[in-house]
């Protein structure tokens, strides 16, 4: 059965840092390029980052362009979010999710998601 679980979310002060990580069951990350999304109550689900198969390249959202930095580790099936600096304004439910090759391409396979809260 193919899941992906998230994990790391979490209560944290403005300024701090959460690193996410994407964890791969039933099946191999190697094939796919890996999306982080959040959605906050009320707006639209936003795509955050993408992060190529080989994790040589990775697409960032304006909103979170030089705070937040994907990685991956195909060894260990995992994917990563490290996100510094938060803000109140990154409180949402994120989400990770497979794409078939690209980050181009359509999602595959969606995680259940992971609750981040930024507030003092």
């Amino acid at each position: 059965q193919f899941q992906l679980v998230e994990s790391g979310g979490g209560l944290v002060q403005p300024g701090g840092s959460l690193r996410l990580s994407c964890a791969a069951s039933g099946f191999s990350l190697t094939w796919y390029a890996i999306g982080w999304f959040r959605q906050a109550p009320g707006k639209e689900r936003e795509e955050v980052s993408c992060i190529s198969i080989s994790g040589s390249s990775t697409n960032y959202a304006d909103s979170v362009e030089g705070r937040f930095t994907g990685s991956r580790d195909n060894a260990r099936n995992t994917v990563y979010l490290q996100m510094n600096s938060l803000k109140p304004e990154d409180t949402a439910i994120y989400s990770c999710a497979a794409k078939t090759d690209a980050c181009s391409n359509p999602i595959a396979h969606w995680g259940q998601g992971t609750q981040v809260t930024v507030s003092s």
